[in-house]
């Protein structure tokens, strides 16, 4: 089973870097896709989705996530994932990607984007409570509005986005970010950017530390604040998830994984795998493929 990898369409989007779809649209194939997005694919972009009606279970890095109207369902950049129409939902999904969030940032106060999916509490789902949820529709309405506006201002998308971002993550539960300072934030983006291109190379956390020209202590305790999770746990985290995404996305065999994600012999990575997920790499790849 070879998994799509989906980039933002640009050409679609009017060359922005975000853009709202209905959810009716993709289900009753109106959006030309080039991917079935009730099957699996990996995305290169950011995901809100906002379901206003129905019910049904998301696929999230192979774990599904119930949700029911109201909900706010929330997909990061690299992860890989599905929809389910089978109760054919109504809402909105707006997708952004990372200039976007990067252009914002220069311009006012947005919160980060970082990857909240590494952490065990993960919960990419929730739905908040009536006001806020009546607020956060009229401004994706509105984001919705200034978008296709024949005199659409970047600004006022900007603006509209980040007050969404903002109000949302003001009742997410767990939101440990909030607790960061701006010079933390920006050393644990730092340290995220770092691990995503060496992980495969390195999983020693005092490395990283290293690099980002700190302690191991600091970085350990920048990571605890942002996720509740050491650096090394982390570290391990993303390992296991990309492992995962490459058995399934990519069919690709243990052996030769183990020396893609630089571990020393098949063996190595074989118990590395089985202690953090308590099965082997080859049982993974055929239950996922199986299911």
């Amino acid at each position: 089973m070879k998994i799509p990898e989906v980039g933002f369409n640009h050409a679609k989007a009017a060359n922005c870097e975000i853009e709202v779809i209905d959810l009716e649209k993709l289900y009753q194939g109106k959006d030309n896709l080039t991917h079935n997005p009730a099957l699996p694919h990996r995305v290169d972009f950011h995901q809100i989705i906002h379901i206003e009606e129905g019910q049904g279970a998301h696929l999230i890095d192979f774990v599904n996530y119930p949700y029911q109207s109201g909900a706010f369902i929330f997909i990061q950049k690299n992860q890989v994932h599905a929809f389910d129409f089978s109760d054919k939902p109504q809402g909105k999904l707006l997708l952004f990607t990372q200039a976007f969030i990067d252009q914002a940032l220069t311009n006012m106060r947005l919160p980060e984007f970082t990857p909240t999916h590494l952490e065990y509490a993960y919960q990419p789902v929730f739905i908040p409570d009536a006001a806020t949820m009546s607020s956060s529709e009229k401004l994706l309405d509105e984001l919705n509005k200034e978008l296709v506006h024949q005199q659409s201002n970047d600004l006022i998308v900007m603006l509209l986005f980040s007050s969404l971002a903002l109000m949302l993550r003001r009742v997410m539960p767990d939101n440990h970010h909030d607790k960061l300072n701006n010079n933390q934030l920006t050393k644990f983006n730092d340290f995220v950017t770092l691990l995503d291109a060496n992980f495969h190379r390195c999983r020693d956390a005092s490395y990283y530390a290293e690099q980002l020209h700190t302690t191991y202590k600091t970085l350990n305790q920048i990571c605890k604040l942002a996720t509740n999770q050491t650096a090394k746990q982390l570290i391990d985290a993303y390992t296991i998830l990309e492992a995962k995404r490459r058995l399934v996305l990519d069919g690709t065999p243990t052996q030769q994984l183990a020396y893609e994600l630089g571990f020393e012999d098949a063996s190595n990575f074989v118990k590395y795998f089985k202690k953090h997920t308590l099965i082997t790499p080859s049982r993974f790849q055929k239950q996922f493929q199986g299911s």
